[in-house]
């Protein structure tokens, strides 16, 4: 009995979509697209892609062979992944090329030597080579609070003691793969957005909704199915046949959005180069939060033997969150502390310093959006987070050049995504710092606890709109 499917995911042509469009019909509706129309002028669909509409493999092993990259064996399963190596660059393209030359005529019917398809994945490319401007981030998934926060605050020295906490460089990444190679089931790392554009090759999708992802977990709902396309067992998995799946076909230079918590198996139909990037903002916010939360439930359970005995038991609990996840919940509200106060200087810069009403810009009305989500998550968080071992003491954060890198892309990005431009132009570092701060006492200035950063934001809210309108959050 094959797959039961129902539904079509939407393609629009991305020149005539507007960014309030897609936030409402995708982001806020946590619904997949398909984008058309925005990959013409990108370098890499052209350097990397032959005459012929193939994946270029020389030019990839001339300019980046010597890189070391992950490579998926995609014949062999690793718990529940696909078993990985490490590779140059080169070796792998020596593989496909070997691929091209055996008697069977082409890479995507053959196989190396022991019967598997070897599929490069997760390349940090953007982050080795940022010179190489391969593509620009199309304007709709440039609200990137992830890839902001990690370009502002990782440190590229691995041994540093101010590495930043979430366990990647970047959540920008290069998939390369013959035709056949494919991605078992699951969803995105921290259930992020993510984005996937094809540079070349086509690639079959089967996603399932998070309101139906409990029918492709076990009885106790611990692990889930590696391959939809396997003989499924009914007994181990007793609701996987009820599951009703969206399918489609990316086609080369298509863009597809796949919203938070939504599963889904991908399969390379043909050679294929892909760019793709996992994101998170403001509007799914609340999915990074509750998949911490039942990650730390499971990994509470797991060693909930040894409480007893063990010393710090709830410090070894968020230990191996942040092992397990990528982040626990202290790293996770300092993110939220930083982007707050980042919303909060720049929501004070327009109205305070650019005399913009609060009501009338787009820009003002995002932030106060996102204000109001952080509200709201961390309203959630109390239960769970008290209070920070040590204290983050706004003045001093706002003086750490981390943070001002980080304020100069959210408002440049945000100002981008609908052209908005001043009078008098500005970035973070014409942002009066001292201004804000005069408009904050002491008692807000060190933020322990949620409670305290609800506090902090409440103050400036109530601070901005007795002068300039009220700023609801």
């Amino acid at each position: 009995m094959g797959l039961k499917i129902g539904g079509k995911i939407a393609r629009v042509n991305g020149k005539e979509l507007i960014y309030e469009e897609f936030v409402k019909n995708y982001l806020e509706k946590n619904q997949p697209v398909i984008i058309t129309g925005l990959m013409e002028d990108w370098k890499a669909c052209n350097d990397w892609v032959t005459k012929d509409g193939l994946p270029n493999l020389s030019f990839f092993s001339s300019m980046f062979g010597n890189s070391k990259v992950q490579v998926a064996d995609c014949g062999r399963r690793e718990f529940t992944d696909q078993k990985r190596v490490e590779m140059s660059v080169s070796d792998f393209i020596g593989n496909w090329v070997d691929l091209f030359s055996k008697e069977c005529g082409n890479a995507s019917s053959c196989k190396d030597n022991d019967g598997s398809l070897l599929y490069l994945k997760d390349w940090h490319f953007v982050k080795e080579y940022s010179d190489y401007i391969a593509y620009t981030t199309p304007v709709f998934f440039r609200d990137d609070w992830l890839n902001f926060y990690l370009d502002s605050y990782m440190h590229m020295d691995e041994t540093s003691q101010d590495k930043n906490e979430i366990n990647c460089s970047d959540y920008r990444f290069v998939y390369m793969g013959s035709k056949g190679t494919w991605t078992p089931l699951h969803a995105d790392v921290f259930r992020s957005y993510s984005w996937s554009a094809n540079v070349c090759g086509r690639k079959k999708w089967h996603l399932l909704s998070p309101s139906q992802s409990q029918l492709v977990f076990d009885r106790h709902m611990k692990s889930s199915v590696y391959d939809i396309f396997e003989d499924v067992s009914e007994t181990q998995f007793p609701g996987f046949k009820k599951a009703i799946w969206l399918e489609c076909i990316q086609e080369q230079n298509e863009i597809i959005f796949v919203p938070s918590g939504w599963y889904h198996q991908v399969l390379n139909m043909e050679d294929t180069i892909s760019i793709n990037h996992n994101w998170f903002n403001a509007h799914n916010l609340s999915w990074v939060w509750e998949l911490l939360v039942k990650d730390y439930n499971e990994a509470k359970e797991y060693i909930e033997d040894i409480r007893d005995i063990c010393d710090d038991f709830e410090g070894l609990c968020q230990r191996n969150l942040a092992i397990n996840t990528g982040m626990n919940f202290s790293d996770f509200f300092i993110f939220i502390i930083r982007f707050s106060l980042a919303n909060l200087i720049q929501l004070s810069s327009l109205v305070k310093d650019h005399k913009i009403k609060i009501h009338d810009a787009p820009m003002a009305q995002h932030l106060m959006s996102n204000l109001a989500s952080v509200k709201k998550v961390v309203s959630d968080m109390e239960d769970f987070l008290e209070r920070l071992i040590s204290c983050l003491d706004v003045k001093e954060l706002l003086e750490k050049p981390d943070f001002k890198k980080l304020s100069i892309a959210m408002g440049t990005a945000y100002r981008r995504l609908r052209g908005e431009l001043w009078e008098h132009s500005f970035d973070a570092l014409e942002v009066d710092y001292g201004d804000f701060l005069h408009s904050i006492d002491d008692s807000h200035c060190k933020v322990y606890s949620p409670n305290d950063l609800v506090k902090l934001i409440n103050h400036v809210a109530a601070d901005l709109s007795t002068s300039f309108g009220e700023v609801n959050l």
